[in-house]
């Protein structure tokens, strides 16, 4: 099929054979970023789990999961530092009869916390290589452990016997949850 010139001349100021390489590149992309936002919007709303204010039994996995999503902006890496690894050792768990949003919410200090520990031992050229691990068992048909461990330098042991004390706090005023 033969053009008229002054179309295959616009064709090549907008540059249509770049286009036709690129676009289907382009729907690729945002198909990624649309399921990146729904994958968001699914955490956001099983980690407030508002329409669940009761107790209900839950898979707590998918709790922590969706926590550690909504923290991914401060888990990946930064001008600043490396990514922050994060080490998944679940154990087999019933479902757990619980406040799953106030559950969340622990995890969410904690998991921000440890970041924040992590953040600072490395600014202090402390820490090159940082590490959160998370595990979980099943000890018995009524109790569930979990363990949330990073590898920053952690409290001074003359502080543990303070560290449930209410409102007692190792960060500066207005720092940390």
């Amino acid at each position: 099929l033969e053009l008229p010139p002054d179309i295959e001349t616009k064709m090549e100021d907008i540059e249509v054979d770049f286009i036709k390489e690129d676009l289907p590149q382009l729907f690729k992309s945002m198909q990624a970023g649309a399921d990146r936002i729904r994958q968001i919007v699914l955490s956001l709303r099983n980690f407030s789990r508002l329409d669940e204010a009761d107790m209900k039994s839950v898979n707590v996995h998918e709790g922590i999961d969706s926590t550690l999503l909504i923290l991914q902006s401060r888990i990946r890496a930064t001008s600043e530092r490396p990514a922050i690894t994060i080490e998944k050792d679940y154990g087999e768990l019933h479902l757990v009869e619980c406040y799953a949003s106030q559950l969340n919410q622990v995890f969410m200090n904690l998991l921000g916390n440890a970041i924040d520990a992590l953040e600072e031992a490395m600014a202090q050229d402390k820490l090159t290589a940082p590490v959160i691990r998370i595990q979980s068992r099943q000890l018995d048909d009524h109790t569930v452990q979990f363990v949330i461990a990073d590898n920053g330098p952690g409290i001074p042991e003359a502080l543990h016997s303070k560290l449930f004390d209410a409102f007692f706090t190792t960060k500066p005023m207005g720092k940390g949850t």
